[in-house]
């Protein structure tokens, strides 16, 4: 037998997995017999379903909770950037104030705000704006108001401004400490350097986590019942299960529509973070790649020349 003869080829072959075949036979029979149960239970009520899925108290009620979601949002967005920042300041008073309403309005469940700011007409029943015991500019009548609304955005907001903070301060604190210094070796004030350099460097953490909050959002808008406000999608659904006593086909009303409202959500959030993503992976796409190959092939042609 010689020596330097060469050895016999491997032959690979693949590792099979059983195991993923029987468990996929077994959620597909699990999932097939779900979907007839629920097909053929009369307690569903589906032609009940389908008569108010496109109910326009029902569309009126979707408007109502998109509009909630991202005015909730925009404000808890730009307090919770505000907020991050000056938990994040050199200056001592800044930092515990900030720590201060994180304490509070992370410490005291969301639902009992609510409640509160439903309450707010009856502790402030007036509000004067001016100088303390000397002169006031204008005075505010709040039991007057009939702002469910304004007082369910906001509460939603304060809630909200909170979780904000912390997502904003864990992307400020992703950011190399070599970008501050260098923005201060510039001549950059330290809020310059927050706005110029750390927090656009900062958005490719800060978006994912925020879009989770976006969709957390959109389903706790059900909860501001509680100041009280029943015009959004689950208070609509609600009050007509009242009066037809059929709630299951209406619950599903609801969850069909904030199911198609979070799926839209996810799409965009997908995109966006794609779009901050960008220079961060050394995988090439598609097209880089093909023009990497066109730049070679034309580096060839000159070099034959």
């Amino acid at each position: 037998m010689s020596v330097d003869s060469d050895p016999a080829p491997i032959k690979a072959v693949p590792l099979r997995h059983p195991g993923q075949w029987v468990a996929a036979v077994v959620v597909i029979v699990l999932v097939a017999l779900f979907v007839y149960g629920a097909a053929t239970n009369d307690a569903y009520a589906w032609g009940t379903y389908a008569k108010y899925l496109f109910d326009t108290r029902i569309m009126s009620g979707l408007g109502y909770t998109l509009a909630l979601t991202v005015l909730a949002m925009a404000i808890a967005v730009v307090l919770g950037v505000a907020l991050a920042v000056m938990r994040l300041s050199p200056n001592r008073v800044l930092r515990w104030t900030a720590w201060v309403y994180l304490w509070i309005f992370r410490g005291t469940p969301v639902y009992v705000q609510l409640v509160f700011w439903g309450l707010f007409p009856s502790i402030y029943k007036r509000i004067d704006l001016g100088i303390p015991f000397v002169v006031q500019f204008a005075h505010f009548d709040i039991q007057a108001w009939n702002a469910a609304f304004v007082f369910a955005v906001i509460g939603l907001a304060l809630n909200e401004a909170a979780y904000m903070a912390e997502i904003v301060r864990a992307g400020v604190s992703s950011v190399g400490e070599g970008q501050t210094e260098a923005s201060i070796a510039l001549g950059m004030s330290w809020s310059q350097t927050m706005r110029r350099t750390v927090l656009p460097q900062a958005m490719r953490v800060i978006i994912p986590p925020t879009g989770n909050e976006l969709i957390s959002m959109l389903k706790t808008t059900s909860l501001v019942a509680a100041v009280p406000f029943s015009l959004e999608l689950y208070g609509r659904a609600r009050d007509i299960s009242g009066v037809n006593f059929q709630p299951i086909p209406l619950l599903l009303v609801a969850s069909t529509w904030y199911l198609v409202a979070t799926s839209v959500l996810m799409v965009g959030q997908y995109y966006l973070e794609r779009h901050y993503s960008r220079g961060v992976s050394r995988q090439l796409t598609a097209r880089q790649l093909q023009s990497l190959a066109d730049a070679q092939a034309a580096g060839a042609t000159e070099g034959k020349l």
